[in-house]
């Protein structure tokens, strides 16, 4: 074998795992040679095990959702490659503030997040260092001296997940 032959083997080889991953993690179409079914329980394998990492750093999200939080988290997730637990709930709950369907326990965990640090959705989030504000959907958290306080909490009315106040 020449180094030639060698060379594209492994370069096939490595775009068909690229092809694997994107299907399994991105929402990619499932590439030629697996089968359907074993893809798609591996995918929903690990957007339950993703939800659980998230659930961990965003917890007041994860449990105003309560008994939707996996489905909301893996319909949300399901064409997105993670960024990072902590970064994925962020954006997982500034998607859910701008379709109105944010929890009031999310918001104030949102607005305590804001108020704390800085994410631009690109980046990883970095400490703010002058004091802060953070507003979201009525939540109020502010940010002094490197300590975050809530300081007033999301108005709790009867909250429907799909976004509709009660």
């Amino acid at each position: 074998m020449t180094g030639d032959a060698g060379t594209d083997r492994a370069n096939n080889l490595a775009a068909r795992q690229a092809e694997l991953v994107a299907a399994l993690v991105a929402g990619a179409p499932v590439p030629p040679g697996f089968a359907p079914a074993p893809l798609a329980a591996a995918r929903a394998a690990l957007l339950r095990k993703r939800a659980g990492g998230v659930a961990r750093h965003w917890p007041l999200l994860a449990a105003a959702l309560g008994a939707d939080w996996p489905t909301t988290f893996a319909a949300w997730a399901a064409d997105r490659p993670t960024n990072g637990a902590l970064r994925d709930g962020w954006d997982l709950a500034r998607a859910l503030r701008d379709d109105g369907t944010l929890p009031p326990l999310g918001a104030e965990e949102l607005a305590v997040r804001e108020a704390g640090a800085r994410y631009d959705g690109q980046r990883p989030p970095r400490p703010r260092r002058l004091p802060a504000i953070g507003r979201v959907r009525g939540a109020v958290a502010v940010q002094l001296a490197g300590r975050v306080r809530l300081v007033r909490p999301a108005p709790r009315v009867s909250f429907d997940p799909a976004g509709r106040d009660r």
